[in-house]
C-alpha cells in the first residue's frame, strides 16, 4: 500500500512517528516562509505544514501544488496546540502521484456553493465533497445494519432477476425491454418472486435489489432506479411484518447514530431512537387531516403534502400507517376478513416521508384472480403466479425499505438525487 495510515488513525501521542499519507490536496495556504496543505482521505483532514528553515528546499518545492492534486505524503507527526486535531505533519517528501492537467469543475471545498446538476454531471468530484462522503458512509451503515439485523433474525438473502415477463405491480410505468424475440420489462418491484421464494419453503427471506419505474416525475423524493431492502416472511401475517420492520428499522437508526457520529455532525444531523415505534390506522390519519382543516380524498393514497401534515400532526418522527383502503393498494394486498374495503397493508414514514410499504399478501387463488379482474388486468399475464397457489402456498406477508429514501431523511439532504451515487431520473442516464 502507499500509505502507511489514514488521517482518522493518526493522533497527537504519535509525536515523532514518521508516517506517509495519501489523499487529496483539500485546501493550499502559503505564506512565505511557511506552506499549509489540507490533506483529505476518506476517513478526514489533516494538517501538513513546511517551514522554510526547518524542511528542505526541495520539498518547499514539492508543496507547490494545486487544490485537488492527488499526493503522496512522507513526514513526522508532530503535537501543535495551534491544530484542531492537536497535531500537524511535518514533510520530508511530497509526491505529485498525477498531477491535474484540466480545470476542476467546482469548489469541493463547498465555500462556493455549486449546482447540483454541475456536480452530478461530474460525481467523481463530487463523491469527495465531505458533505457527499459522509452521505454514502451512512448509507453503507444503513446497508450493513440491515443484513445484519436479519440474519439475526434467521432470514436468508437472495437474488431474484430483475427482467420480467409481465409488469409484476400491473402498472403501465415499465421500462419495455427487448429481450431477444420476446418483449420483456425491467422490473416494477421484486414482489411476485420473493413470495415464490416463501412458496418454495425459504420462509424468511430478504434482499437488495434495483428497481425501475418509468414515472415521469420531477420531484425531490423520486427516482426511475432505485435500490429496494424487501423481506418476505412465511406463515405469518401484517403484523408479523410490521414487527420485523420495526426491529430492523430501530437496529439501522441505532447503528447509524453509534457508527457515524462524525458523519451526522457533519450533515447537522441527529438520530434519535425511540423504544417502539407506534401504529396509526389510515382512518386515524385521515381523521387528523380533517381535524386540521386538510381535505382527504376518500380511499386515496396520501399525497406529498398531507403526508407533511400528518408529521405535524403525529408527534413522533417514526409511525406506521396501517389498514389503508383496498382500492388504494397494490392487487395482491389482503382485504380484512370483516372490512374488505380495506386491507392489511402499512406504510412506514419517517420525518414526513414514507420509507417502507408492505402487506400481507393474498395467498387464495381465486381471491387473487378476483383482485386481479377488479383492476382491470387480466389474470392469463399472471399465470404462472397464480398457479403458484394452488400448490400449497402457506399465508404470508413482506415489504420494502426505499434505500435512497431512508438516506435523505437520515442526512437531511433537500434531493434524493444526492443519495444515490448515480441518479437516473426522467432526464439523467450519464454518467
Amino acid at each position: 500500500m502507499i500509505r502507511t495510515h489514514y488521517v482518522s488513525e493518526l493522533n497527537p501521542g504519535m509525536d515523532g512517528e514518521e508516517v506517509t499519507l495519501a489523499g487529496w490536496v483539500h485546501e493550499v495556504r502559503d505564506i512565505g516562509k511557511i506552506v499549509f496543505i489540507q490533506l483529505r482521505d476518506r476517513s478526514g483532514i489533516a494538517q501538513v505544514t513546511a517551514k522554510k528553515g526547518v524542511v528542505d528546499d526541495s520539498v518547499m518545492k514539492q508543496m507547490n501544488l494545486v487544490k485537488e492534486s492527488v499526493v503522496k505524503i512522507t513526514g513526522k507527526v508532530k503535537k501543535s496546540e495551534q491544530s484542531k486535531k492537536g497535531y500537524e505533519i511535518i514533510p520530508s517528501n511530497v509526491e505529485d502521484l498525477n498531477p491535474v492537467s484540466t480545470t476542476i469543475p467546482f469548489e469541493v471545498t463547498g465555500k462556493v456553493p455549486a449546482d447540483l446538476d454541475v456536480r452530478l454531471d461530474h460525481r467523481h468530484i463530487d463523491f469527495r465533497r465531505v458533505d457527499s462522503q459522509a452521505v454514502f458512509r451512512i448509507q453503507s451503515e444503513v446497508l450493513v445494519a440491515f443484513r445484519e439485523k436479519l440474519v439475526g433474525l434467521g432470514f436468508q438473502e437472495i437474488r431474484p432477476t430483475c427482467i420480467v415477463e409481465a409488469a409484476t405491480e400491473g402498472g403501465t410505468d415499465v421500462f419495455e425491454v427487448q429481450y431477444f424475440e420476446k418483449k420483456a420489462y425491467l422490473g416494477q418491484s421484486p414482489q411476485l418472486y420473493k413470495q415464490l421464494a416463501v412458496i418454495g419453503g425459504m420462509d424468511k427471506v430478504f434482499m437488495t435489489i434495483p428497481v425501475f419505474r418509468a414515472e415521469k416525475h420531477n420531484t425531490t423524493t423520486h427516482l426511475n432506479e432505485v435500490l429496494q431492502m424487501d423481506i418476505e416472511l412465511g406463515f405469518g401475517d401484517h403484523n408479523d411484518a410490521m414487527d420485523v420492520l420495526e426491529a430492523v428499522t430501530l437496529h439501522i437508526l441505532r447503528k447509524v447514530k453509534e457508527n457515524c457520529a462524525k458523519e451526522l455532525e457533519a450533515l447537522g444531523q441527529e438520530v434519535r431512537v425511540p423504544e417502539k415505534i407506534p401504529r396509526y390506522t389510515y382512518r386515524d390519519c385521515v381523521k387528523m387531516l380533517l381535524e386540521k382543516g386538510v381535505k382527504v380524498e376518500p380511499s386515496a393514497d396520501f399525497t406529498k403534502e398531507e403526508e407533511k401534515k400528518l408529521r405535524e400532526a403525529i408527534p413522533e418522527e417514526l409511525f406506521f400507517v396501517t389498514e389503508w383502503p383496498t382500492k388504494a393498494r397494490a392487487f395482491y394486498s389482503m382485504p380484512k376478513k370483516d372490512e374488505p374495503e380495506y386491507c392489511n397493508a402499512f406504510d412506514l414514514m419517517y420525518k414526513g416521508l414514507e420509507i417502507s410499504s408492505g402487506a400481507q399478501r393474498i395467498h387464495i387463488p381465486e381471491l387473487l384472480i378476483e383482485a386481479l379482474k377488479s383492476r382491470g388486468l387480466d389474470p392469463e399475464g399472471f399465470s404462472f403466479y397464480i398457479e403458484a397457489f394452488r400448490m400449497g402456498a402457506p399465508p404470508h406477508a413482506g415489504w420494502s425499505i426505499g434505500l435512497e429514501r431512508i438516506t435523505q431523511q437520515l442526512t437531511g439532504v433537500k434531493n434524493i438525487r444526492e443519495c444515490t451515487m448515480f441518479p437516473r431520473d426522467r432526464h439523467r442516464v450519464t454518467p
